[in-house]
Parts: C-alpha cells; structure tokens; sequence
C-alpha cells in the first residue's frame, strides 16, 4: 500500500512575508498580519492621512514609498531618521508644539500591504501601498534622508523638507479639526514621538 503525501499548505499570508524578503530583501514578521521591521533597511514616518495627502500633494516625487492605513499615512524615510525626528522638529521650530506625527525606528513594526498587483484584502482599513516599493530597484537610495548622514545619498530626497511640511500639515490638520469640533477641542494632546 502506498502512501501519498498531500501538497505542501500555501503559507497562511498568501506569500506577503516572502515576497517582502524574496523581492525587497526586507525583514519581516509573521502574522496575521505579516509586519515589517522598521530600522533596518527604513525607517516610517506616520502621520493623519489629510495631512499625508497634502504633503504629496506638496512634495511630488520627493518621497518614498507610501502607504495608508485606516486613517494613518506611513511615508518611507531613510533608516536613522526616527531619532533625527525630535531634533528636526525642534530646529524647524516645532518643538513643544501638539502635532500628531510619529517615527517608527529601530525595532519597530508596520503592518505590511499586500504586495502591488495582488488585489485588496477587501478588509476596510487594511493596510494598501498608495506608492508601492518596486522590486529590483534600490529603495534606501530614493528614502528621503538628512544629506550629512551616511545613510543620505547626494540624490535623495531631503529628509528636513519633507518634515517641515508633514509638520505644518500636521499642524494645519490638527486646527481644522479643533475648530470644527468646537472650543471644548482647544486642549489638544501633547506631541506624540515613537521611535520604537
């Protein structure tokens, strides 16, 4: 009697968390939902998604790869820029001023979009590229970055700008939405930082 053995199980994400390492060479932990370690190869930068459109809108091709989430826009910086985010901001002179505008660094996790070209999870909120990472393309060299930096090519998009506009969108967002939620809004929350 012969025994057969049954057809490997296609991995339980669909192939998200190989594609990711196969394609981008990036790091990845298993899920559901499959996340990618922010630190190593990038760094995120998250921000409301009113504001995340105006600062595309603003900064046409000088940013990474995109992605949204729910109401959360993660743009790709260059790995080391999450613990450059205090300091820019208060150079910029936003320091100590309410924005809701976040850096995931080293050790930290973004949920992971399904790679392009593979349909939507169908799940409101899940997490989609709005400009995806192309494969067999060098993604750090295009992430904008702080041009001292050793991680800053001479071609990257500049880290600094692309702050001080998420900042004042931040800021602009945040107004908005205080005045339209009336006086009792005017205690905003203080400034939230991740670097983790």
């Amino acid at each position: 009697m012969a025994l057969t053995v049954p057809p490997p199980r296609s991995p339980i994400d669909g192939g998200t968390a190989r594609w990711y390492e196969d394609e981008l060479g990036w790091a990845t932990v298993a899920g559901p939902p499959v996340q990618l370690v922010t630190g190593l190869r990038f760094d995120v930068l998250e921000l409301p998604a009113p504001a995340g459109r105006e600062v595309l809108r603003r900064s046409g091709a000088a940013t990474g790869p995109v992605a949204v989430m729910g109401r959360r826009m993660r743009l790709l910086v260059a790995a080391g820029s999450a613990e450059e985010l205090p300091g820019l901001l208060d150079w910029l002179e936003w320091g100590g001023i309410s924005l809701d505008l976040a850096a995931l660094g080293a050790d930290g996790r973004m949920t992971a979009p399904l790679p392009p070209g593979r349909g939507g999870s169908g799940t409101p909120g899940a997490a989609v590229w709005l400009r995806p990472p192309v494969p067999g393309r060098e993604v750090e060299s295009s992430l904008p970055a702080l041009r001292s930096a050793p991680w800053g090519g001479a071609d990257a998009p500049c880290l600094v700008r692309l702050v001080a506009c998420a900042a004042a969108e931040c800021h602009r967002v945040r107004l908005l939405s205080a005045r339209a939620r009336g006086p009792a809004a005017q205690q905003l929350s203080p400034q939230r930082f991740a670097s983790s």
